[in-house]
C-alpha cells in the first residue's frame, strides 16, 4: 500500500550515530544529546545554528567501536532529543530555555551533552548541571577567554559564557590564545586558572594536561568551543584563531581529566559548517563520541556500568 512504512526496509534513524531504537531509547540510554541550533549572539561569522544538524548527519559515518578504548561505545545507549527551538529575541531567555531542557533530562547514571549553536548555550547547560552537582567545577576549552561581563548589548552571549559560569562555580580556562584587557583583569583579580596555548617551551602536552586537571574538582563539567582547535583542523567556526590545538592535544587533555575526575556533563559548540570542509563536521562528531566514550570508560562515572 502506498504510504505504508515497510518495517523490512533499511531506514536510517535520524539520531546521533544513526542508532536503532534499542540503542537510543530514552528510558535506557546512558547518554543524552540535546541539539540547540541557536546563533543569535554570534559576532563574527554566523552559521553555528546549522552545526547540530551537520554534526548529527556526520556521525552516521562514525565507527561504533573505539579501538583505543577497545569498546563498542554505542552500548551505553545514546538518545538524541529533537532540536530545541531557539529564542532569538532575548539571549537571557534562550539561556533559561537551555537550562530547562537540560534539567528535565538530568538523572543519576546519565550523561547529558548539548550540541550548539554558539557558545552561549553553555551557560544554561552548566547552570542546570550545578543544581545536581553543586560541587562541580568547569573546564572551559576555548581560544577566547569569554569573560566579558557584557558584549554587544547582552550579558548572556557567546563572549560571556565563562564569566557567567564562574559566578556560580570554579572555572579553569585552557587553550586560550586571545583576550581583552578587561578579561585579563577579571581573571587576575579572581585568580582564575588560565592555561594558554601553546604550552610553555619544553613542556609536554601530557604535563600540560596534568596541570589543568590538578585545578579541577572531582566532578567536572566540560564546555568546549571548537575554535580551541587549530584552524587547519577546524576552520568551520565563527571566530577562528591561529595556533590552536590538534587532535592529539585535545585528546590528551580530555583523557587526563576522565582518568582522575568524574565528567558530569558537557557541551560542544560553534561549528559553522558552511565555513569549512565536511571533515570539520565529522571531527566535531567524533569529538562528542570521544567525550561520551572517555566518560563511560572512566571508573568514576556511573555510565561505565553500561559497558561490559
Amino acid at each position: 500500500m502506498v504510504g505504508r512504512k515497510d518495517s523490512q526496509l533499511p531506514w536510517i534513524p535520524a539520531n546521533f550515530l544513526a542508532l536503532p531504537p534499542q540503542q537510543s531509547d530514552l528510558s535506557t540510554a546512558g547518554a543524552f544529546l540535546i541539539p540547540v541550533p541557536c546563533d543569535s549572539t554570534t559576532s563574527v561569522r554566523s552559521g553555528s545554528r546549522l552545526g547540530p544538524a551537520a554534526i548529527i548527519e556526520a556521525s552516521y559515518a562514525l565507527e561504533d567501536y573505539d579501538w583505543e578504548l577497545d569498546q563498542d561505545l554505542s552500548r551505553v545507549g545514546i538518545h538524541t532529543s529533537p532540536a530545541l527551538e531557539p529564542h532569538t529575541g532575548d539571549p537571557a531567555q534562550m539561556v533559561d530555555r537551555v537550562r530547562q531542557a537540560v534539567e528535565q533530562y538530568l538523572s543519576p547514571g546519565r550523561l547529558v551533552g548539548v550540541i550548539g549553536g554558539d557558545h552561549s548555550v553553555c551557560i544554561g547547560s552548566a547552570l542546570a548541571h550545578l543544581e545536581h552537582y553543586p560541587q562541580m567545577s568547569a573546564l572551559y576549552l576555548d581560544a577566547h577567554a569569554d569573560l566579558k561581563d557584557e558584549y554587544l548589548g547582552t550579558s548572556w552571549g557567546h563572549s560571556s559564557g565563562a564569566r557567567r559560569i564562574h559566578e556560580r562555580c570554579p572555572v579553569s580556562l585552557a587553550g586560550v590564545r586571545v583576550m581583552a584587557p578587561d578579561e585579563r583583569d577579571y581573571l587576575t583579580e579572581r585568580s582564575i586558572p588560565l592555561f594558554g596555548w601553546p604550552p610553555p617551551a619544553g613542556e609536554t602536552v601530557e604535563r600540560f594536561a596534568e596541570r589543568v586537571a590538578a585545578t579541577l574538582n572531582h566532578e567536572v563539567y566540560i564546555s568546549l568551543d571548537l575554535d580551541v582547535l587549530d584552524p587547519s583542523l577546524m576552520s568551520a567556526v565563527g571566530t577562528p584563531e591561529p595556533g590552536g590545538m590538534f587532535w592529539s592535544d585535545i585528546m590528551a587533555i580530555l583523557s587526563r581529566v576522565a582518568v582522575g575526575h568524574r565528567i558530569v556533563g558537557f557541551d560542544v559548540n560553534e561549528l559553522a559548517p558552511r565555513e569549512g570542509p565536511p571533515a570539520c563536521s565529522y571531527t566535531a562528531a567524533k569529538l562528542i563520541y570521544k567525550i561520551i566514550g572517555l566518560t563511560a570508560a572512566s571508573r568514576h562515572s556511573p555510565v561505565s556500568a553500561k559497558l561490559p
